[in-house]
């Protein structure tokens, strides 16, 4: 069964708030939901599915379908790091083709700024292995761009201007945690944080959320908002494997990209905008070789010289600053990345980054560890 255009996006909401030490992660979430319902047009009894991910209080999301004063009749709390909520779409998606449910809300809300982060729950199996040598988020990124650049000559220069296209639109954002323009000189002159990877190369931790409301065609029809078909979707999951074929400089995005182009219909040719997920600038080079924007190798040639900058690049992305300059909030951000390509498909991005005749968009995301275990999901989305 294909969930090609069975499905629309009829609400998508953000949450302003990137510093939030007077508010409750439910009450975030509540908050999302309630923007993503006005969005829409539509009110908390019309909400028949419920998705979350691991970011959600209470287990697998009762305690958010309680507190929200759900009634559902369908609810998923996959859990894939920060590609979960780009994975949800789908899922919701897939649940309304099969009649489990018309309209699927999804939240996103954290505080890791205003409270001490938590880790993962331990008992990973591969916990005792990796743990003592010291594996982190950042040493684990680290190693993919240093072995991308041993293996196909990409320099922290085109790193650089992955930050400075989201930069370049970031200052169009008044929400943006980081608005101020920077230059390929300033990220390589930040201190390095895990070689060869620069702060300038990492996202922004952030409070807030955000949220979607994913409808069946007949309700989306009935809204007097723009309508953001679900044309396809793809997801994968890829590890280490005990290190036998690892290769670090390709994600499971290779797998799930793909999946979501043939559903759809369409080439990487056919876009008009890619929201990308941007943890660190390495993690948006390695997705658009996987997804087929360019070939394996040839990221850091396709980035070069303000290649991803709205109005003057081949390929615009992340027109709202992305988690490198805007926001990521509970250190999870794919949720905004759908976000923002609903915004560019509606004509609603700021009027300075806002692609003109934008009626094809790519939203991708990657979850959990590039260079260990991770997920991937992929969405065309297409206005119709």
């Amino acid at each position: 069964m294909t969930i090609r255009d069975k499905a629309y996006i009829a609400g998508a909401w953000e949450h302003p708030t990137r510093l939030a030490p007077d508010k409750t992660t439910p009450q975030l979430h509540a908050e999302c939901a309630a923007g993503a319902l006005a969005d829409a047009g539509l009110s908390v009894a019309d909400v028949d599915g419920y998705f979350c991910a691991g970011d959600a209080p209470g287990f697998g999301g009762l305690s958010m379908i309680d507190y929200l004063g759900l009634n559902v009749r369908h609810t998923d709390s996959t859990e894939t790091g920060g590609s979960s909520y780009i994975l949800h779409v789908s899922h919701a998606a897939q649940a309304i083709a099969a009649g489990k449910c018309s309209v699927a809300l999804i939240t996103l809300a954290g505080r890791p700024r205003s409270e001490p982060f938590r880790r993962f729950p331990g008992g990973a199996p591969e916990a005792p292995f990796e743990g003592w040598v010291g594996m982190s988020t950042h040493n684990s990124y680290g190693m993919c761009a240093a072995r991308h650049m041993h293996e196909y000559g990409t320099t922290s220069e085109q790193l650089a201007w992955i930050k400075v296209a989201a930069s370049t639109h970031a200052q169009h954002n008044p929400h943006a945690m980081l608005r101020d323009v920077v230059s390929v000189e300033d990220v390589l002159a930040s201190p390095m944080i895990s070689d060869p990877l620069h702060r300038l190369d990492c996202c922004v931790v952030s409070d807030g959320g955000g949220a979607l409301l994913v409808v069946a065609p007949e309700i989306a029809r009935s809204l007097k908002r723009p309508l953001v078909a679900v044309r396809g979707a793809g997801e994968a999951v890829k590890g280490p494997a005990g290190g036998r074929d690892l290769d670090l400089t390709t994600s499971a995005a290779a797998v799930s990209g793909p999946a979501a182009f043939k559903e759809a219909g369409v080439t990487p040719a056919d876009i008009k905008y890619a929201s990308i997920y941007d943890s660190f600038t390495i993690t948006v080079l390695i997705q658009l070789e996987d997804l087929g924007f360019c070939a394996k190798g040839d990221g850091g040639r396709f980035v070069d010289d303000g290649n991803l900058i709205a109005g003057s690049g081949k390929l615009p992305f992340n027109t709202d600053g992305g988690g490198l300059c805007n926001n990521h909030p509970t250190n999870r951000g794919g949720i905004t990345k759908v976000i923002e390509a609903v915004r560019q498909l509606r004509g609603e991005a700021h009027p300075a980054v806002q692609v003109p005749d934008c009626d094809l968009a790519v939203a991708t995301a990657i979850g959990g560890s590039l260079g260990a275990r991770h997920g991937a999901a992929t969405l065309i989305l297409e206005r119709q």
